[in-house]
């Protein structure tokens, strides 16, 4: 089944209700969110979140058969920014990724060197656009459009 697939999403949110049931009413991390693979559990005690990792390894190899990856399941303060669904999510806002930014402009350049056609481009800015919005990235997108996409 592809990755991205939506049936291979659905399965992956079927298959891990019972993390969820697990974090929520085992564990009581009041601040537990997770997209389809990905989650956060927030909290002001690095020593509870030390112990509720243990205790979410233990539950994924035991009940499902799955491990935390161990490069990407970290425990960082919020002040540093999280990266999750796409954002690097703070306090009280929301950055979009800098390679998702390097990405656009790149697709900014081929556009402006006539690799990519009007309408081709159009498609894949307007996408981006509605994506970006979700962050705080109103000059960026205003800077994009009027400074380095030439039509």
């Amino acid at each position: 089944m592809p990755l991205g697939n939506l049936t291979s999403q659905f399965f992956a949110n079927v298959y891990l209700n019972e993390l969820d049931y697990f974090a929520k009413h085992k564990l009581k991390a009041k601040y537990y969110i997770r997209y389809v693979d990905d989650f956060v559990i927030l909290h002001n005690s690095k020593d509870k979140l030390v112990y509720w990792k243990k205790e979410i390894n233990k539950f994924l190899k035991e009940r499902l058969k799955l491990e935390l990856h161990p490069d990407k399941s970290k425990i960082i303060s919020l002040s540093r920014g999280v990266d999750f669904v796409g954002f690097r999510n703070f306090y009280y806002h929301h950055l979009l990724r800098g390679r998702n930014i390097r990405n656009m402009r790149r697709k900014i350049r081929l556009f402006n060197q006539g690799k990519i056609s009007y309408s081709k481009f159009l498609e894949i800015f307007q996408g981006w656009q509605a994506y970006a919005k979700w962050a705080n990235s109103y000059k960026l997108i205003d800077g994009l459009i009027k400074k380095e996409i030439k039509i």
